[in-house]
């Protein structure tokens, strides 16, 4: 049975001087131009240096391979959703219910405003998805709603909470992604915002009763 090894995706090494930062932001950005205009299938490491204007030498200095780079340009997007959920359900200022609220507006937004992009990257899943650095990335926001879970839901058990955690996480995920996938007006997505959080504060308001 032939031995199937996961692509290297990691970064070959990080930049460390302001030149070297910026040459990887540039091919960063480059990429993003290919990926946009090319689609996953057209992606290749040659476009993205002609785009960004270095050779490919240069690039191949940061990322190995195509892999590495659409796993840099998807790990980014990890991040930023990981910092977007952290930033308003750490938020101690408001109560947890209208952080949550809060939340599903912001999530939708932002699915909304980068669905392109999205869906080229997800398209581009199967060429990083196997190596264990995807997984450990797209964990590293996983706790930021159990811990939120905790303090909305003192009294419930670790199970439920677990459940209800896993119910908010899918159902974002997976309504903010078909709803994304239409162009949509800013009273749309206002609306249907309203609605999902309505859906979601309901759900953890009867759980709080029990």
């Amino acid at each position: 049975m032939a031995d199937r090894r996961s692509p290297q995706i990691s970064s070959r090494k990080q930049p460390r001087q302001a030149r070297s930062t910026d040459l990887v932001a540039t091919i960063l950005e480059a990429a993003l131009q290919v990926l946009a205009a090319e689609g996953a299938a057209r992606f290749t490491t040659a476009r993205v240096a002609e785009r960004a204007g270095v050779s490919v030498g240069s690039l191949y200095q940061y990322f190995p391979n195509k892999a590495a780079i659409l796993f840099r340009l998807q790990s980014d997007e990890w991040r930023r959703t990981s910092d977007l959920l952290r930033a308003i359900l750490e938020d101690r200022g408001m109560p947890p219910l209208d952080r949550l609220r809060a939340l599903v507006h912001a999530f939708i937004r932002s699915e909304c405003e980068e669905a392109a992009m999205r869906v080229a990257l997800s398209d581009a899943a199967p060429l990083y998805r196997d190596a264990p650095e995807a997984g450990e990335a797209k964990a590293s926001g996983a706790g930021i709603v159990d811990t939120f879970l905790r303090e909305a839901l003192p009294q419930a058990s670790d199970a439920v909470r677990a459940m209800a955690g896993d119910l908010i996480k899918t159902t974002l995920s997976a309504v903010g992604k078909e709803f994304s996938e239409t162009p949509r007006t800013e009273a749309e997505i206002v609306a249907y915002s309203d609605a999902l959080a309505d859906m979601v504060c309901a759900y953890l308001r009867d759980l709080a009763k029990d």
